[in-house]
Formats: C-alpha cells, sequence, structure tokens
C-alpha cells in the first residue's frame, strides 16, 4: 500500500470521508452544481484531491476554504476526519461574521411573520369558511 501521501483518492470520496457531506452522492451533485472549486477552478468529481490543495465549499449559506491536509477515502469517526483537512484563518472569521449577520437579522423580523398564531388561525378559517353571496 503506497504511504498516506502518494495515495490516489478522488475528490467526491474525499468530501465524503471528510465529512462534508453525508453520502458520496450528494458530494457529486454538489461538484456537478459548482459549489466545490479546487485552486478556484471547477472540476469533476473524479479529480484526484491532493495534500496541499485549496477546496471551496460551498454548504447552503455556509462557504469554506480548506487546505487538504491528508487523503483518506474511508469514512473514519468526525475527530479522525478532521485531521483531513485545515480551514484557513480568513475562512473561520467570514464564517464566524455572516452567522453573527445572520443571528441580528432575525431580530429584525417583524412579530407575527413566521407562522400563525392560534388567534391568526381562528380568523384564517373564518374568513375561509364563510359562504359566498
Amino acid at each position: 500500500m503506497p504511504p498516506n501521501n502518494e495515495k490516489k483518492v478522488r475528490l467526491d470520496k474525499w468530501l465524503w470521508a471528510a465529512r462534508f457531506f453525508k453520502t458520496r452522492n450528494l458530494a457529486i451533485d454538489a461538484i456537478n452544481g459548482g459549489k466545490i472549486h479546487v485552486d478556484g477552478k471547477r472540476f469533476k468529481p473524479s479529480r484526484e484531491a491532493r495534500i496541499g490543495q485549496c477546496l471551496s465549499i460551498r454548504i447552503g449559506m455556509v462557504e469554506r476554504e480548506v487546505i487538504v491536509q491528508g487523503v483518506s477515502d474511508q469514512r473514519r469517526p468526525a475527530c479522525e476526519a478532521q485531521l483531513l483537512y485545515e480551514e484557513t484563518q480568513a475562512s473561520i472569521e467570514q464564517r464566524e461574521k455572516q452567522t453573527e449577520e445572520r443571528k441580528t437579522q432575525v431580530h429584525m423580523l417583524p412579530r407575527g411573520s413566521g407562522r400563525p398564531t392560534k388567534k391568526n388561525r381562528r380568523l384564517i378559517r373564518r374568513f375561509t369558511e364563510q359562504p359566498l353571496d
């Protein structure tokens, strides 16, 4: 078996092993959808993950910049999976800033803009169940 730094692993398999995605199919869909960039460029899922590559990974509203530190084709516990990559300091700061912004936006929503209250549901039912003349 070749040493860890010479091991060849597909990008979709590495993303799965590093626990960014629950399944390889989700990783493939993200790569094909343009949510994963390697050194600033889009690639196919069959591209090999290499140590030192910079990956830009967008999952939902969160974007991470990580540097590949190790390769593995097996899904291991989370504490071991975190050893496969290192998130850049700029990425960590940007992610924390975006999290704080989202938290403050929740407080700016007007009251009652979410689910209807019990009183509102009664009013809606009363309005929709009225017979038309």
